[in-house]
């Protein structure tokens, strides 16, 4: 569509009498939509659209009283003409954000644009929530929800500054926004596995849980218990693993006896044939330890300690690398002092066995760090496993000789069958 019959009046000469009239044809100038993929199609409209986005944006930044009652809904209108499309599909069904280039959207120099005109309207002084209610309404969000699944970064970071804006000043969608962000997260978790903007969603909603009122309601429990925690069993959990964990740490910063119910969630879903998934659920098991009461990690050391002494053992050196850093923690260090009696006894075969027998020297050597932290600790305790743990090693392997020998006797007396 072209342009040539527009407006080409710059918005800044115009006097203050002329100006609004001029800013309602500018925002309709605005509102005609290029095809992007034919880059050398209408070259001149496209410019004209772009100085008038512009103009837009720098009209809204520095005029007073620019927003009206009646410029509300050409300025939504605007908006939503511009940003709320069909979203092309995905290059590939697997798409791995790690690995593969995502579709950048072709309509971006003007899209940019229109993100920034639309955080400038809702940041200026003279905006009125009460007024913009009525455009910015749940349909309004919903269609907002839907395109997180841009696979462009760009267009996603605007979007979570934008959807983060509506939160904070419409009070009264912001259940509306909870529900549907929590329907996103369903999909995901238990139907497609597919939607670009999950690390951006869980940043949003970073903030808003730490804004949560205690005593925390039901709702926000459920969705730590039913969502948060199952996001972890997902495949692509690394796309968005840090601001999974940065949530988890903002609830149990908000509640601490939600830390029992967590751990164990975590541990249900934690990774048994995949090292790098193991070792990012080591370091969000670090960031949970670091804020845990003491009375808290008094209930749960057992089903930390168990896991982490499989860790340690792991064959993959990375994993028994990432749980043997806990001892470099100094909060955590403190927490296993305290509780050593109980600790100790866990983690001891482990580590006794890793120093014999593991075959990364790196390894051994941080194992003998370990196991002198835990000496200097409580010599007593450490003397009595390490007399125990040798005593056991030789009944075992007596029983082993006596099994071999009990073998051998058997071999030779079918070898005298066959021979009768």
């Amino acid at each position: 569509m072209s342009l040539s019959n527009f407006t080409g009046s710059i918005l800044a000469d115009a006097v203050p009498p002329e100006q609004m009239d001029l800013f309602m044809k500018k925002l309709d100038q605005c509102s005609v939509i290029f095809n992007f993929m034919e880059t050398i199609e209408d070259i001149q409209g496209k410019e004209i659209k772009r100085a008038s986005l512009n103009e837009v944006v720098d009209y809204i930044s520095s005029a007073q009283g620019s927003l009206s009652e009646p410029v509300y809904a050409p300025i939504i209108n605007m908006i939503s003409i511009n940003i709320f499309r069909t979203l092309p599909p995905s290059d590939s069904v697997e798409f791995d954000p790690e690995d593969d280039d995502p579709t950048l959207e072709a309509s971006w120099p003007h899209l940019q644009l229109v993100y920034e005109f639309f955080l400038r309207v809702m940041e200026s002084p003279d905006f009125q929530p009460s007024i913009a209610k009525k455009h910015i309404d749940q349909k309004f969000v919903l269609h907002l929800l839907e395109l997180f699944a841009s696979e462009d970064p760009r267009e996603r970071d605007f979007l979570k500054t934008v959807l983060h804006r509506i939160y904070g000043k419409f009070l009264g969608l912001r259940a509306f926004i909870r529900r549907h962000m929590n329907n996103i997260f369903l999909t995901f978790i238990y139907e497609t596995e597919q939607f670009a903007g999950i690390p951006e969603l869980l940043e949003i909603l970073g903030s808003i849980i730490n804004g949560f009122a205690l005593p925390l309601k039901s709702e926000h429990r459920q969705f730590l218990m039913k969502v948060l925690i199952p996001l972890h069993k997902t495949r692509a959990l690394a796309m968005f693993h840090a601001q999974l964990a940065y949530c988890i740490v903002q609830f149990l910063e908000k509640d601490s006896t939600l830390t029992r119910q967590v751990l164990q969630g975590i541990l249900k879903y934690w990774p048994q044939t995949c090292s790098s998934k193991e070792v990012m659920f080591l370091g969000e098991l670090e960031e949970i330890l670091d804020v845990i009461e003491p009375a808290q990690f008094a209930q749960v050391l057992p089903d930390i300690f168990n896991q982490l002494a499989k860790c340690v053992s792991s064959p993959h050196f990375q994993v028994a690398e990432r749980a043997l850093y806990f001892w470099n923690n100094e909060y955590i260090l403190s927490l296993i002092e305290e509780n050593s009696v109980s600790i100790l006894p866990l983690m001891f075969p482990s580590l006794y066995q890793i120093s014999k027998e593991h075959w990364n020297q790196t390894i051994v050597a941080l194992v003998y760090n370990v196991l002198k932290t835990f000496m200097e600790m409580n010599s007593q305790l450490f003397e009595s496993l390490t007399a125990s743990y040798k005593a056991e090693r030789q009944k075992e392997v007596k029983k082993q000789k006596e099994r071999d020998e009990l073998w051998k006797k058997l071999d030779d007396l079918c070898v005298k069958k066959k021979r009768i």
